[in-house]
């Protein structure tokens, strides 16, 4: 592959993953906000679990029509409208004066992170090479933790300029509704990014468009290769009809085996709770003694571990493989979340009801938190959006996408929802041996079920996955 068609895959992909971006900070921004949405609304704990959680209700509606949608009318359109979804989300957030106003503007974002969950890896995926798809996927992970790092280092920096979350900011409004707001300048760069950027050549295929497939394949690779490339995806797709649902049945009418390996990976991911970290960082951190200062520091510090070892694991996994890498992000997150779970299970209660981490048991627990993110970051955050990006057949694509992103947010929302009932009601100790033991789970059900994809074109595994 020469350097041209080279750049310009690499430019549509870092264009497309501004999704991923999106998909990060709009997770992550809650996170500096949940006292101050609590304060604002007079919102009671069921109250503010459901404003954080709302948003994953819209993700799973978003992530479940989106596959589909996007099989009838493109990834692109699609995309498009998943941009501005942000953007209107973005304001209403901040301008929202009650609890349902706010419920309904996070929803709307969530419709937007559904979709682009599913769709950026599964565009990035039909239009990279199959030598470097693996890396090129990796990066909606990078955009996704480069996303909840700007959230929260814009949120830290706000609530430290205004004194606190709830304080007044800029032209009289509150520091937690510009932690909102400062969301509409990526998701105005996004939209305009997607107008440049080609529909992907796999579904033109798919639409009885192969003239516009070749010409778009010409841009990404030799130009000698375009249309061998054509006749090699028509072969995986099923002659004169689009893709659909029904697909993803087999003739006995059960769901194929493929997809139940992919709703394995998607809830998994969840249920190691990597997302109370991230919504629920300085909630956690104050619930284990630091000030709000220090834990919206933490969530600073934590973001910056998710960076750096996102960056190895672009690196390792075009190299190591996706199977092996799973395997050892399972045993690593096992073992930091049990380390956590006898930190805080055996740390007394102050007179307030927080965790008093005596000694460098607090520093401890700090180590751990981090060396559980590390090897979620390198191993089953990119690595799980990589397989589901490539693991499907053609054909089934975004229909399989469909169910593995709608069970992905449902088990999101699940542990967010949960994680303050656990934490009133048994502590931080019980809620993270809960995880520990999900992560070890996964490292048997990824070394039995799970295939490798690394170096394989898609069609090659589309082929495999048929029969």
């Amino acid at each position: 592959m020469n350097n041209q068609p080279l750049v310009r895959v690499t430019l549509i992909s870092l264009a497309a993953a501004l999704g991923g971006f999106l998909f990060g900070f709009d997770s992550g921004v809650i996170n500096g906000t949940v006292s101050a949405l609590q304060l604002a609304f007079n919102s009671t704990a069921v109250g503010t679990g459901f404003n954080v959680a709302s948003m994953l209700l819209g993700c799973a509606i978003g992530a479940f029509f989106a596959g589909t949608l996007a099989d009838k009318a493109g990834r692109r359109p699609v995309l498009l409208i998943t941009a501005l979804l942000f953007i209107v989300s973005a304001w209403g957030s901040g301008i929202a004066g009650s609890s349902a106003e706010f419920v309904l503007f996070r929803v709307l974002g969530g419709l937007a992170v559904g979709a682009a969950s599913i769709l950026v890896p599964a565009y990035i995926g039909e239009i990279a090479p199959a030598s470097l798809r693996g890396r090129l996927i990796s990066l909606q992970q990078l955009m996704i933790v480069l996303g909840l790092f700007f959230a929260f280092l814009s949120n830290y920096l706000i609530a430290n300029a205004a004194g606190s979350a709830i304080a007044p900011f800029w032209a009289n409004f509150n520091a937690w509704q510009w932690m909102f707001w400062v969301e509409i300048i990526p998701a105005s760069l996004f939209f305009i990014c997607l107008l440049l950027v080609p529909e992907s050549p796999r579904y033109l295929v798919a639409a009885g468009k192969p003239q516009q497939a070749a010409a778009v394949l010409q841009t990404l690779t030799p130009a000698d290769n375009a249309e061998a490339k054509v006749a090699d995806i028509q072969s995986t797709l099923v002659a004169e009809r689009k893709p659909a649902l029904r697909d993803l049945l087999t003739r006995s009418g059960k769901l194929q085996p493929i997809v139940w390996v992919g709703i394995m990976l998607a809830v998994l991911q969840q249920f190691t709770g990597i997302n109370v970290v991230f919504y629920y960082g300085a909630t956690l951190w104050q619930a284990a003694g630091f000030n709000e200062a220090d834990a919206l520091a933490v969530n600073v510090i934590g973001g910056a571990v998710n960076i750096s070892f996102t960056l190895l694991a672009i690196a390792l996994v075009d190299k190591v493989g996706r199977k092996q890498l799973l395997l050892i992000g399972s045993l690593g997150q096992a073992l930091m979340l049990t380390t956590l779970a006898a930190i805080f299970a055996t740390s007394e209660l102050t007179a307030a009801g927080n965790l008093r981490l005596d000694g460098n048991m607090g520093i401890y627990a700090l180590l751990a938190a981090n060396g559980y993110i590390a090897f979620f970051a390198t191993t089953w955050g990119p690595v799980v959006w990589v397989m589901l990006g490539e693991m499907f057949p053609n054909q089934v694509r975004g229909a399989a996408l469909a169910v593995c992103g709608i069970l992905h947010w449902l088990s999101n929302f699940t542990i967010t929802m949960s994680f303050p009932v656990l934490l009133a009601s048994f502590g931080l100790g019980w809620a993270y041996g809960m995880y520990a033991a999900f992560s070890l789970l996964a490292f048997f059900l990824v070394k039995k079920l799970l295939q490798e994809t690394r170096g394989r074109t898609l069609e090659q595994i589309s082929r495999d996955a048929m029969q």
